[in-house]
Formats: structure tokens, C-alpha cells, sequence
């Protein structure tokens, strides 16, 4: 950056705990002499986000997280395509031209990096997928899901239309859907030792069970896979991946 002034990044959630972000881009603008920081903002309430915007000028960009990811959708001036017909932001540009105006728009780019670390794994055999989980971040995976052309099957623990539940997963259902994706937090740390309940027995070599999760870096969800011989894939690379995608956003020149 050629201006004196520090930019200023940040993330917005409650509650934060370690952030994965902050020291990221941290690590980013220290190795490449990018006079900039990132803060965490841990926000009692979505009403706030004005607030550390007025607070803070030179804020060029933010990350969200939960549970912000979808009530911070009625602050922005406009949504990306993708983020609108995800329904889920977690990426925010903040254009301020030095006037009293600051714009927001929103963007996801939880799709993007799935997406990106995804497609190097795919096999003609994966048609089909099945999502495990029906919040927000499902929402991103079956749309970078959709827009790789493989169709998507929501599983749920409660019976809704569009969706299945884990008690429907029968052998031929597992067997079609060669594609597994955990969304839940099952595994997560520190409850490392829970997992979606699926039949792990009907896994095969030709199935890839990818878990969002990233800590720990191999969750029961994936050690149960393996055990039957399916390939696994945690959430890690989708991180790195969709931090990268926000910072190329926050650099665009372009506004919309």
C-alpha cells in the first residue's frame, strides 16, 4: 500500500474465542509489508456494527461470523448474487470516499473456498451429494455444490420438505451419493469425540467425506470414514481459501 494511512480490517461475531482470521491477516500484512491490521470487534449485538464503523475511519473490510452471518444482511447497501441467493454474508467491503458516506456490500466467500478446494477432488462418480446439517453454512456448500453441477441432498435430524433425515439414509441412498459433506459442528473442538450419525459401514473407496470442521484436523466424521476406505478432506484449505477470496474483494477498485 502506497498510503501512510493504516487500513484497518476486521471480524464481527459474538462470541470470537480464537480467531482464526485475526492472526491470518496478521501474518499477511506483516510478511508482506502491508501497512494494515485486523481486529477482532466481538459484538453483544448486530445494532453495534454502525458504531465500530463511526469508530473506525479507516475500516476497509470485514469478516462475519456467528450468528451475524445472516442479521447483518438488512445494514448493507448491496449483496452480491451469490451472497443473496445464498441468504448468508460473511464477507463485508466498506467504501468510505472520505465523505459522511460509507458503503457496505456483502459477499460470501465460504462458496468460493469450498468450491476451489473441492474441484481438484471430484471424481465422474460424484453426481450426487449429500449435506449434512441445514444451517448456515449448508447454505453455501450446496450452492458452490449446485454451481459445480452435482446434485444436492439436505440431511437433517427433523423431517422437512427438500430434505431427508439420517434415519432415510438407506444403502442405496449412500451408494448414489458418493459425496459426503459435514456442515454441523459435530466434532468440533473440544467435543472431539461426536459425529453426524450416519452408516459409516456403507462407505466405500469411491466416496469423499469432506468435513468443514478444521480443529481437529481429523474429526471422528473422518476418522470413521477412512476406517471404511473413503477419502477425507477437513475444512483448513477451504479457510485459507475463502480468507484469500475476501481479501482479493477488499482490494477490488471496483465498488459494485
Amino acid at each position: 500500500m502506497t498510503s501512510h494511512t493504516k487500513s484497518i480490517y476486521g471480524l464481527i461475531g459474538n462470541p470470537l474465542g480464537h480467531s482464526f482470521s485475526r492472526s491470518f491477516f496478521n501474518d499477511k500484512f506483516k510478511n508482506e509489508n502491508i501497512n494494515a491490521e485486523y481486529l477482532n470487534f466481538e459484538l453483544p449485538d448486530i445494532g453495534d456494527l454502525m458504531e465500530v464503523i463511526a469508530e473506525y475511519p479507516d475500516l476497509r473490510g470485514l469478516n462475519v461470523t456467528i450468528p451475524y452471518k445472516q442479521q447483518v444482511i438488512p445494514y448493507m447497501d448491496s449483496i452480491d448474487a451469490a451472497a443473496e441467493s445464498i441468504g448468508a454474508i460473511n464477507v463485508i467491503k466498506i467504501i468510505n470516499d472520505g465523505s459522511q458516506d460509507v458503503t457496505l456490500k456483502g459477499f460470501n466467500t465460504d462458496c468460493i473456498g469450498f468450491a476451489e478446494s473441492l474441484r481438484p477432488l471430484l471424481s465422474e462418480a460424484m453426481t450426487s451429494a449429500l449435506v449434512l446439517g441445514t444451517g448456515g453454512a449448508s447454505r453455501a456448500i450446496c450452492y458452490a455444490l449446485k454451481q459445480l453441477g452435482i446434485n444436492v441432498t439436505p440431511v437433517s435430524r427433523t423431517a422437512k420438505e427438500g430434505r431427508i433425515t439420517y434415519t432415510d439414509l438407506t444403502p442405496e441412498i449412500m451408494a448414489t451419493h458418493k459425496l459426503i459433506v459435514n456442515t454441523t459442528p459435530l466434532g468440533m473442538y473440544p467435543d472431539v469425540h461426536t459425529c453426524p450419525d450416519i452408516p459409516y459401514q456403507l462407505l466405500t473407496p469411491e466416496h469423499l467425506c469432506y468435513d468443514i470442521v478444521y480443529n481437529p484436523e481429523e474429526t471422528e466424521f473422518m476418522k470413521r470414514s477412512a476406517k471404511y476406505g473413503a477419502r477425507t478432506k477437513n475444512g483448513l484449505e477451504m479457510l485459507h481459501r475463502q480468507a484469500l477470496a475476501a481479501w482479493d474483494i477488499w482490494q477490488s477498485s471496483e465498488k459494485y
